[in-house]
Order: C-alpha cells, then sequence, then structure tokens
C-alpha cells in the first residue's frame, strides 16, 4: 500500500555525483591478528578489518584492510568471490556487508546476479558458497540471524530471502520473493530491523521507502511503502530505539530520521540540509548520538541525534571533512571508534577517521591502490 507518492523531477548530474565511473597489490602486512580479533569477538577494543568490492568485471573480489587497534588501515589481500562485478557503479549502500558477529561477509555479484558468503578467518577470507540472488544485478544484501536477504535492482526489480545454514550454504526461502512499488523503482538499499522483523528498502526513482513485515518463517510480507521526506533517497542507516536515519541525494541535499514502529515509517526530522551535494551513504554509531552521510561530492556531514531521534548538523557548514575528488560510501567499525569513507579520486582509496568525542573527526589518513569501478564499504 503507498502512504504517498511525490515525483520530483532529478537531475543526471546527481547521480552521477552519488556514482561517478588496475588491482590491489600483495598484501602488505599480515591479517592475522586483525582477524583474529574479529574472530574472537573482540572489536570493542581491538583490531579488526574493512573490506570493499573490486567489482571487476573480469572477477569480483574482496578487498581486506587490517584494521590496527589505532584504526588505521593496512592492504591484506584480496579473495575472489568466484562470481563477477560491473566495472562501475552500483547507485547502492550494502553492496558488501557482514554477520552480526562479524563472523561472515556477504558480497554481491551484480555483474553474475549472484551472492558469495565468507567465513572470516585469522589468515582471511574462505569462500563458502556462490548462491543465484533471485533475480537481476544485486546491489544490497543484509542479514539477521540465519537470514540473508538480497536487493535486486535489474528487470522489474524485486527482494528474495535466504536461510543460511552452518556452513555458509544459502538456500531459498519459499514465497519471500517480493516486488518493489514499479519496476523503475531505482533501489538502493536493503536492511533488516533492529529486531530482525522488519526489512526496510530505499527507492531513489520513486522517492519511496518500503517496509516488509517478516514472519517467524522468515518470509517477507506484503510490502506498504512511505513518501520519503526528501528527494531521492538513498543510503540509510538503522539505529537504537527504532531509529532510521536516511540520506536524500537530491539538490540541495538533505537528511531524514524517522522511528520504525508495527511496520509504521513515522517522520522525526525532515529534510535537514546538508548543504553539500549528493549525501548518498549514511551511519549512525552504536551509541545512538551520531550520524554520518556521505557525500558524492566530496566529503562527509556529521549529525548530532537526540534521544528522541530528532537530527541536526555539527557544522553550520555541514562539512565534517572534506574528501578530495568524492565519495562512495562510509562505514563504521564495530566499535564505532572509526568511520571509513570510499574516495573516488583518480586511484580510489579509503579514507580513515576517528571519531572524537564531540563528533568530529580526526583524519588517519587514506589507504590506496584500489581499481576503478570499486564499490560498497564494511568494517568491524
Amino acid at each position: 500500500m503507498t502512504k504517498q507518492l511525490t515525483t520530483l523531477a532529478l537531475a543526471a548530474v546527481l547521480f552521477a555525483a552519488c556514482e561517478p565511473n588496475g588491482g590491489i597489490t600483495e598484501p602488505q602486512a599480515s591479517i592475522q591478528s586483525a582477524l583474529a580479533g574479529q574472530q574472537n569477538l573482540d572489536g570493542d577494543n581491538g583490531p579488526g578489518a574493512v573490506y570493499t568490492l573490486t567489482n571487476q568485471v573480469a572477477g569480483n573480489a574482496v578487498a581486506v584492510f587490517a584494521r590496527a587497534a589505532d584504526g588505521t588501515l593496512t592492504p591484506a589481500g584480496t579473495f575472489a568471490t568466484s562470481g563477477a562485478g560491473t566495472g562501475a557503479g552500483l547507485g547502492s549502500q550494502g553492496a558488501v556487508t557482514l554477520s552480526s558477529d562479524g563472523r561472515l561477509v556477504f558480497a554481491v555479484n551484480a555483474g553474475s546476479n549472484d551472492v558469495s558468503v565468507f567465513r572470516v578467518g585469522p589468515q582471511g577470507l574462505s569462500l563458502l558458497s556462490r548462491t543465484p540472488s533471485g533475480g537481476l544485478l544485486p546491489i544490497s544484501v543484509t542479514g539477521s540471524r540465519d537470514l540473508v536477504y538480497v536487493l535486486n535492482a535489474g528487470g522489474a526489480g524485486n527482494i528474495t530471502g535466504f536461510r543460511i545454514d552452518n556452513a555458509g550454504t544459502l538456500t531459498p526461502v519459499a514465497g519471500s520473493t517480493k516486488a518493489l512499488s514499479s519496476a523503475a523503482a531505482g533501489p538502493a538499499e536493503i536492511s533488516f530491523s533492529a529486531d530482525g522483523r522488519q526489512l526496510i528498502v530505499s527507492e531513489k526513482n520513486t522517492n519511496l521507502l518500503d517496509v516488509y513485515p517478516v514472519d517467524e518463517n522468515g518470509v517477507a510480507g506484503e510490502r506498504t511503502s512511505f513518501a520519503s521526506a526528501g528527494g531521492t533517497p538513498f543510503g540509510f542507516a538503522v539505529g537504537s530505539h527504532n531509529l532510521v536515519f536516511v540520506s536524500e541525494a537530491a539538490a540541495p541535499g538533505s537528511a531524514s530520521s524517522y522511528t520504525l514502529r508495527s511496520g509504521s515509517l513515522q517522520l522525526v526530522s525532515g529534510v535537514v540540509l546538508t548543504h553539500r551535494g549528493a549525501p548518498c551513504w549514511a551511519v549512525v554509531t552504536n551509541d545512538g548520538r551520531f550520524g554520518f552521510t556521505g557525500n558524492g561530492s566530496g566529503s562527509v556531514s556529521g549529525f548530532r541525534v537526540a534521544p528522541d531521534g530528532s537530527i541536526r548538523l555539527l557544522d553550520s557548514d555541514a562539512a565534517t571533512t572534506i574528501i578530495a575528488g568524492g565519495v562512495n560510501d562510509i562505514a563504521l567499525s564495530g566499535n564505532s571508534r572509526y568511520l571509513y569513507a570510499l574516495g573516488t579520486s583518480s586511484q580510489q582509496a579509503i579514507y580513515a577517521f576517528r571519531i572524537q568525542n564531540d563528533g568530529s573527526l580526526k583524519s588517519l589518513g587514506p589507504v590506496g591502490g584500489l581499481p576503478a569501478g570499486t564499490r560498497g564499504l564494511a568494517a568491524f
């Protein structure tokens, strides 16, 4: 059921800012201590890792960067998905994600229409399975307990659910494939709610946020669509207390916050301007105090999140930090102490920042060597 549909005329340059269009060198550092820390779930105080997709047509791979306890990154190798990428933009958030315990990595292969599952180990990633996504052009994936759902953007578009077993094998959930609002929806992200009982999907072209209930059998129910407060809802983050923090890429750029209750999205703060172009990716810290948008124009904007879910900019010019050449995704470490941004300059790189007590960002420097077309970002 559609609550409201507002049609906005969107400039093509806006999408270009969110998606501006080589291989990684051999590992320069041992990944063992970083991934052992992640595997043992001591990322609160110890090391971890950051993941992105090379997204190459000739063969997709997960590029891994070891994260030291101080947040700095070191290249730690690439691990083939056995699938194919597109070599270009995906227009999404969540192309690579982690299980809630950080022990599994899920990666979409948009060029071969499937999803790869890896296990995290002290020596790197082990490929466990590769499974058809249930549609065309998978661009975003999310997991909750033993359920995994994939957002397929090609063709008519859909969401499709899977059960994952202890061996990392994905088995389709009968009846889980559900349509988007239209074949021209232009979806960007899928994510479970915090309790795993609902799924949220953002639709860029229709300016809708979709909510699907998930029953005890893991089957998604019928979609309810809600009008986005701002134009072109793109990436979003699910925070504590049912918060949904959404980036809105339509000019002049904004973010909005909602609460999700009983399948209904209720607006809290609508269209808080970022004053920075193409805010397309969003994260919220674990303590719910701060939200950040990654802006395709080349910056990260910080927001203070109040206990009631309302948001306000941390900086009057909305540029908590500037990243020359553009941004194409952002992610937080598992302990929310560090923010990482995927840069899209002439040589793609991951930029690392420490989140200060006031929400400001302290640069820890970039790590390059990524091929053009690299997309998606996840961290632990």
